[in-house]
């Protein structure tokens, strides 16, 4: 079975990278009740048009990481209501179908998403902060004033160099000419994702030659080998050196919300992916770490992006794909070929492991929840392991249901499936069933984008996507309509053909001149 996996990485990102905010107590949320301006269709432009700078959170109401964020984003909007410039913070009910324009014009697929819009909504940019209340004001007080700040003392880049995540800094003999316009540029184009500096004293700087005088850019990053400098000025090759300079050679995975931004670029990218997972508590830890850099730097030709996760913060990554916390330490491929699982490993093996999997020598694993022993309710328990089997090597008229356990619409649609199958029962040529999508891999055969969603599979083999009303009477003319034919009829069928060629061979052979042997 060929298993779907294209994710949906908006969706992957929504379940896989969580914050944790602290959660203020009701009284003080109250009190900051108004700080937060509440839009939708009907205002939301009026509004975009009065702010040259306004954030706005796209939220659901029944979304746990919306909750959570409900009360820092509200003490953020009561500090930044009061700077200068004042920063506008807003939300939209992106789940009430009345403000769906809204969630299609700025591309919400996932919930919160935050959007950071300037101009009067001529330049929309994401959100790629913190979602604790100090560091949103931090970051959006950084997001109105200039684009890149100047370093003049050892105490100014004491207060903006170390453990801050990536910083840039310019160093220019003067504040004029092309290298440090374009600098500017692309410090105006990349800001809300990394820090900017300028500067015309090297020497101030923690690390790399202090006696230049430039033209160059300085990258410190607090990973692999702490700074990179370039010379290339062109603003394309600019913003290449920053992103690949920028992003670390092994990705981590853990409570810290620094590495968010870096877990959800991860997990955009097209590349396979290797992802190790171990406890940071293990004796080995630092063996484990030495071995996935190595790995990283031997294979960074064969387009693979590295990972090492801490088990003990992995809840949500080892659910969405399926994996044991028995199995740790464990070291998890998802390629377009497949997906590889390598359990219980030694740090030694995981070299030797990779490789294998770049020579095509592993098998595919494959993500399914436990065949049911028992499946005799009328709508049919379909699961990984068991869907060739009741799907495509029945012989029957499947009508198949995709559905996630959290989707208010899937649940609604239950008692319809229910009375759908019920109706049914009795013709033993049509199987009613249901597969949870999120605790199972998806066939490419089918094309899931949301729940639910329906096909059919016919006994003669043609495969059906539904998008007909969800109403019984609806869905079951639609099943009589595309069936194929009774096993009998079938049989009958095939027995009626063979014997009308018997019947026309002999006939032909009948009709042929008799001819005298010699």
């Amino acid at each position: 079975m060929a298993v779907n996996l294209v994710l949906s990485f908006a969706l992957a990102i929504a379940v896989l990278i969580s914050s944790s905010p602290a959660v203020a107590d009701v009284d003080a949320a109250k009190e900051l009740k108004e700080a937060v301006l509440t839009l939708d269709v009907g205002n939301f432009s009026e509004v975009v048009a009065q702010h040259p700078f306004i954030v706005v959170e796209f939220y659901a109401p029944w979304c746990g990481h919306c909750k959570e964020l409900a009360p820092e984003y509200e003490k953020a909007a009561s500090v930044l209501r009061k700077n200068d410039p004042p920063v506008v913070l807003a939300k939209v009910d992106a789940y009430d179908e009345r403000n769906k324009e809204l969630k299609d014009k700025y591309g919400v697929y996932s919930y919160p998403t935050i959007k950071i819009i300037k101009n009067r909504g001529s330049d929309v940019r994401g959100y790629g902060g913190p979602r604790e209340a100090d560091g949103i004001v931090e970051y959006l007080r950084r997001q109105v004033g200039p684009a890149s700040l100047e370093l003049r003392s050892a105490e100014d880049v004491a207060h903006s160099i170390g453990d801050k995540g990536v910083i840039l800094v310019g160093i220019f003999p003067e504040f004029a000419g092309r290298e440090y316009e374009n600098f500017m540029a692309v410090a105006e184009k990349m800001r809300a994702d990394y820090n900017f500096f300028h500067t015309s004293d090297a020497s101030i700087l923690p690390q790399g030659e202090q006696t230049i005088k430039g033209p160059i850019v300085r990258l410190f990053k607090p990973f692999d080998e702490l700074f990179v400098d370039s010379e290339d000025f062109g603003k394309d090759a600019l913003e290449k050196f920053i992103e690949v300079s920028g992003f670390p050679m092994v990705v981590t995975y853990d409570a810290d919300p620094t590495n968010h931004k870096f877990l959800e670029r991860y997990y955009s990218t097209p590349s396979a992916k290797a992802m190790l997972f171990v406890s940071f508590n293990d004796d080995r830890i630092e063996s484990f770490k030495s071995q996935i850099h190595e790995a990283a730097r031997q294979f960074s030709a064969n387009n693979i992006s590295f990972l090492i996760g801490d088990v003990a913060d992995a809840d949500r990554v080892f659910q969405y794909f399926g994996l044991r916390e028995s199995d740790v330490p464990l070291l998890f491929v998802i390629a377009s070929t497949g997906k590889y699982l390598n359990p219980t490993m030694d740090p030694d093996q995981i070299i030797p492991w990779l490789r294998q999997y770049i020579y095509g020598n592993l098998t595919p694993y494959v993500k399914s929840e436990p065949i049911p022993e028992v499946n005799d309710q009328p709508v049919k328990v379909v699961v990984a392991d068991n869907i060739d089997d009741i799907v495509f090597n029945s012989g029957k008229n499947v009508l198949l249901e995709f559905y996630a356990p959290w989707c208010g619409h899937c649940r609604k649609f239950a008692p319809i499936l229910e009375e759908i199958a019920v109706s049914l029962q009795d013709d033993q040529e049509i199987v009613i069933a249901k597969m949870d999508g999120t605790a199972n891999d998806i066939p490419t055969d089918f094309a899931v984008d949301g729940y639910p969603t329906l096909y059919f599979y016919s006994s003669s083999g043609n495969l059906l996507s539904y998008e007909g009303a969800r109403t019984a009477e609806e869905i079951i003319s639609f099943i009589n309509e595309n069936r194929g034919p009774k096993a009998g009829a079938a049989a009958a069928m095939d027995e009626k053909t063979q014997t009308d060629a018997v019947v026309e061979e002999v006939t032909l052979s009948s009709s042929e001149p008799v001819k005298d042997e010699l």
